[in-house]
């Protein structure tokens, strides 16, 4: 392979299906954020509810904000690696959904427990 080959790389439909693998995972996201919403709605209307929808709340908008800017950079001919920041914050949002998911796994056993 010549020098120049590798200087005019084709990225082929790798970016594709990154940003395909982002619409997954946003959806998915999504998903978490609905039934966490309904698992709390569906509850007593407590204080503690109102802040769990309010933090899943802001965890979902933060990774959808997240993912659509990656999105938007990989509609570029050559887009740019993932920003470290970027990175962390999906990182943050992922173990935000599992701890809330495990308070609701948790919470939810000890009410059957009752």
């Amino acid at each position: 392979m010549s020098s120049s080959g590798a200087e005019q790389r084709d990225a082929g439909l790798q970016p594709e299906r990154t940003r395909l693998a982002w619409r997954r995972t946003t959806l998915a996201c999504s998903v978490v954020a609905v039934l966490a919403l309904r698992q709390v709605l569906s509850g007593s209307g407590s204080p503690v509810e109102v802040v769990g929808v309010a933090v899943i709340a802001l965890i979902w908008l933060a990774f959808l904000w997240t993912a659509h800017r990656r999105i938007r950079e990989l509609a570029a001919a050559r887009p740019p690696g993932l920003a470290p920041r970027a990175a962390l914050a999906v990182v943050l949002c992922t173990l935000g959904l599992a701890a809330f998911a495990v308070a609701l796994i948790s919470g939810g056993a000890d009410h059957l427990n009752r």
